[in-house]
């Protein structure tokens, strides 16, 4: 069975902890048509548009 031949340094171990290889939250950037937030290269979800052009009609109930 293997065992640790030595025990971690804090550093190393922290190192390994770190949030430097964490995700970063996703872009938003705001509709030109609507103002809404929405994702970055996505449909917006309000006014269906995307680059300044209706993608999918939306229809009001």
């Amino acid at each position: 069975m293997a065992v640790p031949k030595r025990k971690v340094s804090s550093a190393r171990q922290n190192k390994r902890r770190s949030s430097v290889w964490k995700l970063e939250k996703p872009e938003i950037v705001k509709c030109p048509k609507c103002g809404e937030y929405n994702l970055y290269h996505r449909v917006c979800s309000n006014c269906g548009s995307y680059k300044g052009k209706t993608i999918v009609e939306k229809t009001e109930d």
